[in-house]
C-alpha cells in the first residue's frame, strides 16, 4: 500500500514539475509557422534525452505562394520517454523563396475610390449669411463620398456638377458616403452661392495623392512588388485612402532636405518621364502598397533574388539598407537593428539606428521618402524602414517583410515565421 502511494506521490510530483519547467511550457508554443531550416524548438539538456519529438509531414498546394510549389504542414507530438503523450501541435513550414531588393525610388500618384472631404466651405446666401449645408446634416472632413443622386462620383468636377444639377432641377440631393467606416445616406438641400452663381453644399474634396517613395521588392516570376512599408494616408485628413487606381514610375532625387530634431527631412524629386519600369496599385495597406509591375527592375548590389529572412530569423545587430539620394543610383548604408518586436501586425517591428557616417551627413538620418528601402541581413530581405523617431532622426521603425507579403496577398493571412 506504501508503495502505491509512494508511485501516485511521485507521479504527482513529476507532472507538477513538468508543468512549471520553461522548457516544457514552451513546447505549448510551438504553433506558430516556422523556418524549417531552423527546426522545431529543439530541446537541449537531459531533456532531450527523456522527451522526444516526432514529426509528421503533410503537403498542402498553395498556388498563392511566390516562387514555390506550395507550404506543407507537420504534425508534431511530444512524448515522454516516448511513450507518454505530453503535447501534439500543426505547426506550418513556411517555404523558403526568393525576392529582388528593391532600393528604386518611386513616384506614386492615385486615384480614391470616391472622392474625399478634406475642408469645410462656407456659402454666402442671398440673405448674405454664411451657411454649412453639408457639415448640418452630419457629413465631415474625412468622410468619402460614393454617390450623388445615384451617379457615381470620382472627381471634385464630378461633385460639383452634381450639386449644381440637383439645386437646379430638384432642389435637393441624395447623399451616399462613407463616415468612419460605415456607409451612410443623407438627403441635402444644395445653397445657391451669391458669388459663384453655382448651387454649393459648402465642401472641399479631392481624389487623388501623390508622392515619392522607395520600392522594398521585385518577385521576377509573378512580377508583383511591394513599396512604402506603410500606409497612403490622405495629407489633410490622415485618413488610409482606398485605391480606385493609381500608378508607379521610376523618380530621379534632385535635392535632399536634411532631417533634425523635431523636424523630419525629406528626399525631394519629380517623376521620370520616359521611365524604365511602371506598375500598377492594387493595395494600399497598413504595411505598404502593392500592384504588378513591367519593365527593368535592377538593384546593382544584387543581380539576382535573395531569400527572404522570416521574423524568427532577424536578430539584433548590424544589418544594411538600399536607398537613392541623388538620381537614380542606388547606395548601400549601413544601419543597427536595436530592438524586434515580435507579434506585432503593424508597420512598427523593429528599431532601426542609422549608423553609416555616410548617410547622416547626407540626410541627418531616416527622411521622408526614404520609406520601403528594403532591409538586409545576413544576405536576406528581413524588411523595410517606415518611419523615423521625430525626436532623433538617426532612428525609426522598421517592418517586417512577411508583414508586407502578408497583406500583399503574396503569403496567406496567418502570420509567417
Amino acid at each position: 500500500m506504501k508503495s502505491k502511494r509512494a508511485m501516485v506521490f511521485a507521479g504527482v510530483l513529476l507532472c507538477t514539475f513538468l508543468s512549471l519547467n520553461a522548457t516544457i511550457q514552451q513546447i505549448g508554443q510551438f504553433s506558430a509557422p516556422f523556418d524549417k531550416s531552423e527546426g522545431i524548438g529543439e530541446l537541449t539538456g537531459i531533456w532531450s534525452k527523456v522527451i522526444v519529438a516526432e514529426e509528421k509531414e503533410t503537403k498542402i498546394p498553395d498556388a498563392v505562394m511566390v516562387a514555390s510549389t506550395g507550404k506543407s504542414s507537420l504534425q508534431v507530438s511530444y512524448k515522454l520517454f516516448g511513450v507518454i503523450p505530453l503535447k501534439s501541435n500543426t505547426v506550418e513550414q513556411m517555404p523558403e523563396f526568393s525576392l529582388l531588393p528593391g532600393g528604386q525610388s518611386i513616384g506614386v500618384s492615385l486615384q480614391t475610390k470616391g472622392v474625399m472631404v478634406v475642408g469645410q466651405a462656407p456659402i454666402q446666401n442671398q440673405e448674405g449669411k454664411n451657411v454649412y449645408p453639408a457639415k448640418e446634416v452630419g457629413i465631415n472632413v474625412g468622410d468619402v463620398i460614393l454617390k450623388i443622386n445615384d451617379q457615381e462620383v470620382n472627381t471634385d468636377q464630378d461633385v460639383a456638377n452634381a450639386i449644381h444639377l440637383a439645386g437646379e432641377n430638384q432642389g435637393f440631393a441624395k447623399i451616399v458616403f462613407v463616415h468612419k467606416g460605415q456607409q451612410m445616406e443623407k438627403e441635402i438641400k444644395p445653397v445657391f452661392c451669391s458669388e459663384t452663381k453655382r448651387y454649393r453644399i459648402g465642401l472641399f474634396v479631392r481624389n487623388e495623392a501623390a508622392g515619392v517613395g522607395t520600392l522594398t521588392f521585385y518577385d521576377p516570376v509573378s512580377k508583383k512588388y511591394g513599396a512604402l512599408g506603410h500606409v497612403i494616408n490622405d495629407v489633410d485628413t490622415n485618413q488610409m485612402i482606398e485605391v480606385r487606381n493609381g500608378n508607379v514610375v521610376a523618380s530621379t532625387i534632385f535635392a535632399i532636405e536634411k532631417g533634425k530634431r523635431g523636424h523630419p527631412g525629406e528626399k525631394i524629386g519629380s517623376f521620370v518621364s520616359k521611365s524604365k519600369f511602371s506598375g500598377n496599385i492594387e493595395k494600399n495597406t497598413i504595411s505598404g502598397i502593392f500592384g504588378t509591375i513591367e519593365g527593368e527592375i535592377v538593384n546593382p548590389f544584387y543581380k539576382e533574388p535573395i531569400p527572404v529572412g522570416w521574423e524568427s530569423e532577424i536578430q539584433e545587430g548590424p544589418a544594411k539598407i538600399y536607398t537613392v539620394l541623388e538620381g537614380e543610383t542606388i547606395e548601400e548604408y549601413n544601419v543597427e537593428i536595436e530592438r524586434i518586436m515580435a507579434n506585432r501586425t503593424d508597420s512598427k517591428n523593429m528599431v532601426i539606428k542609422i549608423v553609416d557616417p555616410q548617410l547622416i551627413e547626407k540626410t541627418g538620418g531616416i527622411i521622408q521618402g526614404m520609406s520601403g528601402s528594403p532591409i538586409i541581413q545576413n544576405g536576406k530581405i528581413v524588411g523595410a524602414v517606415t518611419h523615423v523617431f521625430v525626436n532623433d532622426a538617426t532612428r525609426g521603425y522598421g517592418v517586417f517583410i512577411q508583414n508586407m507579403l502578408r497583406d500583399g496577398g503574396i503569403l496567406p493571412e496567418k502570420k509567417a515565421a
